[in-house]
């Protein structure tokens, strides 16, 4: 007799349950051997707090239509709620959008007052941003010269990103929506390149020689490291 094949595993964790969904099979099957193992009425809707659950999907890609069904199954009258649905598939567009915002922007100019300079992904300046002038990034800005304007990394939420500059003497630093004001910071001929990142202790943006990049955000080193003798 031969055995029938599970297309959906139940797990329970501490923090709910994991839906493992067999991606060699068809859509319809997995979703008819879930709703049969949902009808148990241990699952049914009650008066206490809903379940957690994590649905892995592999290497299955699920359409919006398919998204739906799912969520329409595991929680319609049912004491569960999704909480993550994880795949190892993704759209193009999604591709893209990602390698856009990892991208590194390198552009050679002076960002004068009253100019905004904005880039998706991490910007290279070499060049100086003057007082009044702008550079905007969702990545990191590094700027091969003198800051004297304002600067925002991490524009549309990333908390890890940083700033750095030859010189450092910003009138406005902004990582994020976290704010350092320097209006007054004096120039010195003699000063180090410096970076700026949120203290994750206290949200402050703190203010650090460049050469500690590496233990602060090691995730900045993107490919192997080589060392020659």
């Amino acid at each position: 007799m031969v055995q029938k094949k599970h297309h959906v595993t139940i797990k329970g964790t501490k923090d709910g349950l994991t839906f493992l969904l067999d991606d060699n099979c068809c859509f319809e099957n997995v979703m008819e051997e879930l709703k049969e193992k949902l009808s148990s009425k241990h699952y049914e809707k009650s008066d206490g707090p809903a379940v957690k659950v994590h649905v892995v999907t592999g290497n299955r890609y699920l359409t919006e239509d398919q998204e739906n069904t799912l969520r329409q199954l595991v929680c319609h009258e049912k004491n569960l709620v999704i909480d993550k649905l994880e795949t190892n598939v993704i759209t193009k567009e999604e591709a893209e959008r990602i390698a856009e915002e990892k991208q590194m922007v390198m552009v050679s100019k002076i960002v004068r007052s009253g100019q905004v300079f904005k880039v998706n992904g991490d910007l290279l300046l070499i060049g100086d941003v003057n007082p009044g002038g702008t550079v905007i990034a969702t990545g990191n800005i590094f700027v091969m010269g003198a800051l004297r304007g304002m600067a925002q990394a991490g524009s549309e939420g990333d908390e890890t990103a940083v700033i750095a500059a030859a010189v450092m003497a910003p009138s406005q630093l902004k990582i994020n929506e976290h704010l350092r004001q320097e209006p007054n910071r004096n120039e010195q001929v003699d000063r180090q390149m410096e970076c700026a990142y949120i203290n994750t202790k206290d949200g402050a943006i703190v203010l650090e020689r460049i050469q500690q990049l590496p233990w602060l955000r090691p995730s900045l080193n993107r490919s192997p490291e080589k060392v020659f003798s």
